[in-house]
This record gives structure tokens, sequence and C-alpha cells, in this order.
């Protein structure tokens, strides 16, 4: 389980994430909504590690890791898949997903399973990252997170600037791995895709939780319909 309490984050003077309190039982897919500018990244930057100044509690299977650095959050068992997605753009495909095995950790089931999600990066894996289309980028950070053999997934804004039928295979992976239990953070300014998966969802709001329930609740909320379904 994932637990964050009180959470405040800052970028100097500018308080952009306060006093957020959330958590992901295990098995569970919770969703972070909120429109841009909302603090939805540098949430999820903090608690994964990337994000430093910044105050409160991020538990992680009871251990304590908000002072920790990336890396060793990663360890741990939380991996992000940033917004934007950052592939090492020269390495092929193989080369990226190895690249993200821990030292000595080398498993070939989780190879197996991110060719199982993402078929289209089997079928290219010896085609280097940086030739590949936004959406094939996008699901190679997802397999490179899932090499770490994460305890809880974080996933960054995945659908952003992606074609619809993209979106779809995105959102497919996403249901298959929260099907077999897997724990997911999901940071989302699309409210209906996300909604249609989580099975919690939080509404940021300049950096606040606005309001927090199940995805009907949300869907059904006022500030929801207004801002984000139409």
């Amino acid at each position: 389980m994932l637990q964050v309490s009180r959470l405040c984050a800052s970028y100097g003077a500018i308080r952009a994430v306060r006093d957020v309190s959330l958590e992901v039982p295990e098995g569970n897919l919770v969703a972070v909504l909120g429109a841009n500018g909302a603090g939805k990244s540098t949430l999820v930057r903090s608690i994964a590690g990337v994000h430093r100044e910044k105050t409160g509690d991020i538990v992680l299977d009871g251990k304590p890791v908000q002072k920790l650095p990336l890396h060793r959050i990663t360890r741990l068992g939380l991996a992000l898949v940033p917004e934007g997605r950052h592939v090492v753009s020269p390495l092929t495909v193989a080369e990226n997903l190895a690249l993200s095995t821990f030292s000595g950790r080398s498993r070939p089931e989780l190879l197996d399973r991110v060719y199982e999600l993402f078929p289209r990066l089997a079928e290219r894996r010896t085609q280097q990252a940086g030739s590949m289309s936004g959406g094939e980028q996008q699901m190679l950070a997802m397999g490179r997170a899932l090499m770490t053999d994460p305890q809880v997934l974080l996933l960054d804004e995945p659908s952003m600037g992606l074609a619809p039928s993209v979106i779809d295979v995105i959102y497919g992976a996403i249901a298959a791995l929260h099907a077999e239990g897997q724990s997911i953070l999901l940071i989302e300014q699309d409210a209906t895709r996300a909604l249609e998966v989580a099975d919690h969802a939080y509404l940021l709001q300049r950096g606040e939780v606005h309001m927090s329930g199940t995805p009907e609740q949300l869907a059904h909320s006022e500030d929801i319909q207004k801002a984000y379904l139409g």
C-alpha cells in the first residue's frame, strides 16, 4: 500500500501542492484528476522522489520513503512513468528495457509480460527508441517501469498528445495490469478515461484535494461535469 499524508511541494516561494493526503490500497487503481496547473505532475514527481522540495509523509508498504532519492524509491517498489516519456533515444527498444532491470535481478518473465502487453514493442525490439512514434514511446516508457517489477506503478498523463486509437491501446494495457492486481496511481486530465478504470479518484484543484470518492461519485459531481465531462 502507498500512503501519502499532508504532502506539500514547492518551487521556491511557490507552493504547488498543499497538504495532499491520499492512499493506493494494494491491487487498486487510484486516479488523480485535475486541469493543467492543478499540481498533478508535481504531486506524482514528489511521491516518486524526483521533486525534492517537499514536506509530509510518504509510506510504501510500511516504510517511510519521503527522504529517499529516486533510485532508492524505485528499488523499494515505486516506478514512475513520467509525463513526456523520456526514453533513451539512441538505444533500441530491447536496450531501453534491459537498462531498467536492476543489476543481478534480470527476470525473463518481466520482459515477456511487457511484450505481451505491448506486442508492438516486441515487433520493434531492434528499432531505435528515438525513431518511434509518440504512442510507441509511451508503451516503451511503461514497459521500462514494469521491468522494475513495481509494487505501485505511477502513471503521469499517459494519454497526453496521443491519437485516440493509441490511447485505447494504452488504457487496454492499464486495465489488464489492474486486472492482474497491479497497484496503480494514475495522474490524468482525461477524466472520462480515468474514471472508467479507477477504483477511487481524487480531484486536485490549485494544489489541493478538492474532492474524492468513487468514480461514480466524481462522475456525477457538478465540478467534474462542468470542467471535464462537458
